[in-house]
């Protein structure tokens, strides 16, 4: 994986993440990768939030990685700031390669970096392969996530 270069996003990545974001079942049903205006209008949002961090995995000069980690600080757990892992998604090609421990151990790092002492994710109920992905990286499903569509 020397090869590898974990950087932060940039408006001429948006193709390639949204292609990932789209990528599986789920997505299929929810991404648009050929209108890209929402997501560079995302993206701007993102990149002027110092609390955001968009980040790719660049191998070769092509992303092949993704995930978005927000810093989230709070007054619960005596005042702890805690993070949040999304989207995280690893080109078809490179499943299977160890890219996606890399990408959550960065997650990690960077939130350790950040003083946060929690960090947190959902998964969809339906990927269980992503469950037992995240278990193996020592995260335990220790509650129940709901969600209100808006």
């Amino acid at each position: 994986m020397g090869d590898l270069e974990i950087r932060r996003a940039a408006p001429e990545d948006i193709p390639a993440i949204v292609a990932m974001l789209a990528d599986d079942p789920l997505g299929a049903r929810r991404e648009s990768p050929d209108d890209l205006t929402p997501y560079l209008t995302a993206f701007e949002r993102l990149a002027s939030d110092p609390h955001q961090r968009l980040v790719v995995a660049v191998r070769e000069g092509s992303v092949v990685g993704t995930l978005q980690l927000t810093i989230v600080p709070g007054l619960s757990r005596r005042g702890s700031t805690r993070s949040i892992i999304e989207g995280v998604r690893v080109h078809a090609d490179e499943r299977g390669s160890g890219l996606g421990t890399l990408l959550i151990e960065w997650a990690v790092d960077e939130s350790r970096r950040q003083d946060c002492r929690l960090v947190q994710l959902t998964s969809d109920a339906t990927r269980t392969d992503a469950h037992r992905f995240y278990e193996r990286l020592g995260f335990t499903a220790s509650h129940v996530g709901f969600k209100l569509q808006l």
